[in-house]
């Protein structure tokens, strides 16, 4: 048997005519099979009519005898009932329906505009005056209502539904529609007094700027103020925190705009000094456009300063050891405010907020605060009584037996000395060593001795200091100066020999 080899292909030629997937996707869809439809029935008398209006009315009530809870098919059955003009079964239908559940508003609905639609007026009112009894607080309803005898132009008819709403407190949209149908018809007396009326039910600050916008329309100026005046009487004596700042931003953009600055002026003053610093940002922004519109240099930085104390207040509240921040307002206050109490309040609210730690790095800017305040009050005050008792308070919260203030001991001596209290200074300055011995107390106390020419004190203070310092190198040198300074080389001699021996000994 001979070995043909691999069955050789044969090249086909593409065939003329290609059909892709679109064509034959197309020419399915239009050989498709028709689906089934309903035929089409004609009815030749009214025998017939009557037994298609039977058949078609048993099978709705077949299906409601299976769930006659569910409303869209009473609604169904009632519909059908219209088409073929049978208001009265179509109304015996709604009125089941009804009895099933009363409280199904869309149902009232179709109710109502199913006679509506059929010109049954009184009996459109009557199912509206149900609905409302029934479900008085469903406001669709009410609305429903009002636009109904307003299209019938019963105006009086209109308002005494309104009224009858209103008697239920609804919510602000509501009396908002009763004024504009007041407005629609020129009776601003009216709208008026529902606008008092709805501020005593809803005493929100966009419902009194939206009757202070009525009047400024159809009012007078005097009108504007009043509603303004009557709106913040009313939120204050309510409590400060009722307040709203968008009531005072508008009053006074409005008299900005009548031209009364000095007015303008004195509400954004009294809201800045009435609101709580945390809800006052906003007027503070448009206190600032106000002043740079209308005001000079002065007054715009009456509100800088005034924002700037509102950020300190909101940085202090949030954290209250942050005296950075305590320092920045401080600084402010003494820069900006010419009210010493004022100032002194800060300082004091300041210094109560005590460091809750023994460590001293987190009383540096602390002790700093209360030597800051002293300083004020003996310079810019000249309240000395009142910088004694700041020195004093500050010293008596000090833990010493953890750590002291040099600078504190030093500067409470210096201003003693200041007011000539020599004897004074050196009893703090002593109390400062015995309680809690430093190199820079020594330091201090040595160099007022100096500058006093006191060099047998200075004398005293160098054993003293040496005697609880012994190993410090920098304390024998300073005391062999002193003494070289002196002119008793042979002293100076001595102290530097003995310093050596000491130090070679390393005791």
């Amino acid at each position: 048997m001979t070995d043909r080899g691999p069955p050789r292909v044969k090249n086909k030629a593409a065939a003329p005519l290609q059909v892709s997937a679109e064509q034959i996707l197309r020419e399915a869809f239009e050989r498709r099979e028709p689906s089934l439809q309903v035929p089409k029935q004609r009815l030749a008398d009214l025998e017939e009519l009557k037994e298609f209006q039977g058949r078609k009315r048993k099978e709705y009530e077949d299906a409601l005898r299976r769930n006659r809870l569910n409303i869209n098919q009473w609604i169904r059955y009632a519909q059908w009932e219209l088409e073929q003009k049978e208001f009265n079964r179509a109304r015996s239908i709604f009125e089941r329906a009804l009895e099933v559940d009363p409280t199904h508003v869309p149902l009232w609905l179709r109710y109502i505009e199913a006679e509506l639609k059929n010109r049954n007026i009184n009996h459109a009112r009557n199912l509206f005056d149900r609905a409302v009894t029934f479900l008085p607080r469903i406001d669709k309803l009410w609305y429903k209502y009002v636009a109904t005898e307003e299209t019938l132009a019963n105006v009086p008819g209109t308002r005494q539904v309104f009224e009858r709403w209103m008697s239920w407190e609804p919510e602000a949209p509501a009396w908002l529609s009763y004024i504009n149908m007041e407005k629609r018809y020129g009776e601003y007396d009216r709208a008026r007094k529902i606008f008092e009326r709805l501020t005593v039910v809803h005493s929100g600050a966009e419902h009194w700027i939206k009757w202070a916008r009525f009047e400024e329309e159809y009012g007078t100026p005097e009108n504007v103020r009043e509603v303004y005046s009557l709106a913040t009487d009313t939120l204050q004596a309510a409590g400060p925190e009722f307040v709203d700042e968008k009531i005072i931003g508008s009053w006074a953009r409005w008299e900005a705009r009548q031209k009364e600055w000095e007015r303008a002026r004195a509400l954004y003053r009294w809201g800045l000094d009435t609101l709580a610093r945390s809800r006052s940002a906003w007027l503070y922004r448009e206190y600032s456009k106000f002043e740079k519109q209308h005001g000079d240099r002065e007054g715009i930085e009456d509100v800088v300063y005034k924002k700037r104390r509102a950020q300190y207040e909101d940085a202090v509240r949030d954290e209250p050891a942050n005296y950075d921040a305590w320092f920045s307002y401080a600084a402010l206050a003494e820069d900006s405010s010419t009210d010493v109490d004022e100032i002194r309040d800060v300082y004091e609210r300041a210094i109560a907020n005590v460091p809750p730690t023994t460590e001293k790095r987190h009383w540096r800017r602390y002790i700093f605060l209360w030597i800051r305040y002293a300083v004020w009050e003996e310079l810019t005050t000249s309240d000395v009584g009142r910088a004694r008792q700041v020195y004093q308070e500050c010293l008596k919260l000090v833990p010493h037996k953890q750590f002291t203030f040099a600078k504190l001991w030093y500067l409470y001596a210096q201003f003693e000395i200041r007011q000539g209290n020599l004897a004074v200074a050196r009893k703090q300055l002593g109390m400062a060593i015995g309680m809690c011995p430093k190199p820079r107390l020594f330091k201090a106390y040595i160099q007022l001795e100096l500058k006093l020419k006191e060099f047998d004190r200075c004398r005293k203070l160098y054993e003293k200091y040496l005697e609880i310092f012994p190993n410090s190198p920098e304390a024998w040198v300073e005391y062999a100066e002193l003494e070289q300074m002196l002119g008793d080389d042979d002293r100076a001699y001595a102290i530097s020999q003995l310093a050596l021996e000491h130090l070679d000994r390393g005791e």
